[in-house]
């Protein structure tokens, strides 16, 4: 594993370490490349403040300091800006509005909400109702197509608890659209070594028997995490297992 798009920062109110930490532990885990994706800032209009994401008012100082440390470290590695995002019709507008004239380097997509934060329930928790599964494929799949986002952040995030055949029947579908662009899919490290309930096993023999291509995701939330070579390995072990056709995302 050679590169790293998936890292977060303190900005987000989650996460720990400094920018410079965070570069510092991926050169000595060895990577060439490393992006920043902390999650992207949302201009919401009921005034609702996020407690999981960086604010509109720190977006200057996000690229200033990663403009910087690009140039502190410009002959050890190669340092990305970016942003996790989720897709939100609604929202999209405005957000591209505060984030016109940013040198953004590129986006994944990580869609934990199926609407705005400030309306909507996390998909992480478990739920029956089928119209929230397909709700959440319709939504990614039209968040895809516009071209915006280099690859789907724990796809398997979507924590549905009903029928495995009405899962399948949706996640196949999902699949199957990523195949067809070639999109890549994420196995969360975070998500893997830390228990959580994903990567799941049902998303991936699905995503496994269509032949999507996968690319495996630090997450990062503090610079040790970086330097967890045992749960990199392990991320890799799941590939193989599932005869995934695993790559090194390119911008």
């Amino acid at each position: 594993m050679l590169s790293n798009f998936h890292t977060h920062t303190i900005r987000c109110q989650h996460a720990s370490g400094t920018d410079r930490e965070y570069v510092e532990a991926a050169i000595q885990a060895g990577f060439k490349i490393l992006g920043f994706s902390d999650h992207c800032p949302w201009p919401f209009p009921d005034g609702y403040v996020s407690n999981i994401r960086m604010a509109p008012a720190e977006i200057d100082g996000y690229f200033s300091a990663m403009d910087a440390i690009k140039k502190e470290y410009a002959s050890d590695i190669k340092i990305y800006t970016g942003f996790e995002a989720e897709y939100t019709p609604a929202l999209n507008t405005a957000q591209e509005a505060i984030l016109a004239g940013y040198p953004i380097d590129y986006m994944i997509l990580g869609q934990h909400f199926l609407g705005s934060e400030s309306e909507s329930v996390f998909v992480g928790r478990p739920f029956h109702e089928e119209a929230r599964l397909k709700q959440y494929v319709d939504l990614t799949i039209e968040a895809v197509d516009t071209g915006k986002y280099l690859y789907l952040a724990h796809p398997d995030i979507i924590n549905y608890i009903g029928s495995d055949k009405i899962y399948e029947k949706h996640i196949s579908r999902l699949c199957q659209f990523m195949k067809e662009k070639d999109f890549p899919l994420e196995v969360n490290v975070l998500g893997l070594w830390g228990g959580r309930t994903y990567p799941d096993r049902r998303f991936w023999e699905i995503a496994a028997k269509i032949g999507c291509t996968a690319v495996i995701g630090i997450d990062a939330h503090s610079p040790e995490q970086l330097l967890n070579t045992t749960a990199v390995k392990q991320a890799e072990a799941f590939c193989e297992e599932f005869g995934l056709n695993r790559i090194e995302v390119q911008l």
